[in-house]
């Protein structure tokens, strides 16, 4: 028995914006409070009664539904992309205008904000964008495979970033001498945020953020890339050379595995031969 076009068009008007989730009932206190509404009335009312009013709530389930599942504002998009892309930013321009050459306490409250900012936005995101760490690639992948790969992609910057570091002379500027200066667990403080941060930011966030805007692949690729590289202006243009290298490299990475611990893994590991091992070892 096959249903009327018309019976089929109002059962369509009642279905939610999108599939429910398994945590949205748990997540939403109004489910509860329908349920138990619904348990009170049935239990008093008589059978004419009961129909009425199950319609009515199911309705206001219904009406619940569609609110969990509403697709995030343009505006709120637009905001956590923004905030991907330039905190890290303006909170190093912020402290760089106190002083040039931050000594330990600075440095560690730069750190500190960048951690916090990475905090915020990830809240944002989740309960505001509906983008959980599983799609943009936490958890993707077990973790003993996602460190193999870290390895991989690691390996894979030492070859570009030595013959850069060759021939731009890097690693010799002012910004590199006042780094040196900082004690070691302050640097590998650095490292730690740096992989796990910028990966967060200019990978995860900014890439799917810009592919939920409706970004074509190669635009979502470039436009977090470029801003990336150009953050590290401070260290002059062969510093932005090797960010842009080595950010593509990483960035293919992502797009290929979809994986981003080990994209955070291997950044680490970049930063932790470049800067922490030197230090050790000196």
């Amino acid at each position: 028995m096959t249903s009327s076009p018309r019976r089929k068009r109002r059962f369509d008007q009642l279905r939610p914006a999108r599939t429910l989730r398994p945590g949205d009932i748990a997540e939403n206190p109004d489910f509860a409070g329908a349920v138990d509404r619904i348990r009170n009335r049935l239990s008093l009312e008589s059978s004419e009664l009961r129909t009425r009013t199950l319609r009515k709530t199911c309705m206001t389930l219904i009406a619940v539904v569609e609110d969990t599942g509403r697709a995030p504002t343009s505006r709120v998009i637009w905001f956590c992309l923004c905030f991907s892309l330039l905190s890290m930013l303006i909170i190093r321009q912020a402290f760089r205008a106190v002083t040039h050459e931050p000594g330990t306490a600075l440095v560690f409250a730069r750190e500190a904000c960048m951690v916090a900012s990475a905090g915020v936005l990830a809240w944002i995101v989740r309960r505001k964008v509906n983008l959980t760490p599983r799609a943009i690639g936490i958890g993707a992948s077990p973790l003993w495979r996602s460190l193999l790969w870290g390895f991989v992609i690691a390996a894979s910057c030492i070859l570009p970033a030595a013959l850069i570091a060759k021939f731009t002379g890097y690693g010799h500027g002012a910004d590199s001498q006042a780094f040196a200066k900082l004690p070691i667990w302050l640097v590998f403080v650095v490292v730690v945020r740096a992989g796990v941060v910028e990966e967060l930011f200019y990978r995860g966030y900014a890439i799917n953020l810009l592919q939920k805007m409706g970004a074509g692949r190669a635009a979502a690729w470039a436009i977090p890339l470029v801003v990336f590289s150009a953050a590290h202006w401070t260290g002059g243009w062969h510093n932005i050379l090797m960010a842009f290298v080595l950010g593509a490299v990483l960035t293919a990475f992502y797009q290929w595995r979809r994986d981003l611990v080990s994209n955070m893994f291997g950044h680490f590991l970049v930063d932790f031969v470049a800067n922490v091992l030197p230090v050790m070892f000196a």
